[in-house]
């Protein structure tokens, strides 16, 4: 995805626990986004701080971090970060991007 596009376009983010290898470069990169549950898997979190623990639950990516989550999702060993464009679903970030 290049740095312009879907730049307006707010974003969702999932992550796919059946493919997360618990590395946690998703952590490091937006720690306001992606936290470590007890299984040593990565989860997201909402703006509430909680852990959405349901699988393939999103959460709307805060802009601020936006550049954060997408640098995850490529940088991802496991390839289980789905970063999609809320209006209509497409996958800019991730491995079906």
């Amino acid at each position: 995805m290049s740095e312009s596009a879907g730049a307006e376009a707010p974003l969702r983010v999932w992550v796919d626990q059946d493919l997360c290898t618990g590395d946690g470069l998703c952590v490091q990169y937006a720690p306001e986004v992606f936290e470590f549950d007890i299984d040593g898997l990565a989860y997201v979190k909402g703006d509430d701080g909680e852990l959405r623990t349901t699988k393939g639950e999103q959460v709307t990516v805060p802009i601020r971090l936006r550049l954060d989550v997408i640098d995850s999702a490529k940088e991802c060993p496991g390839e289980c970060i789905h970063v999609v464009r809320e209006g209509d679903g497409v996958e800019v970030a991730g491995p079906s991007a």
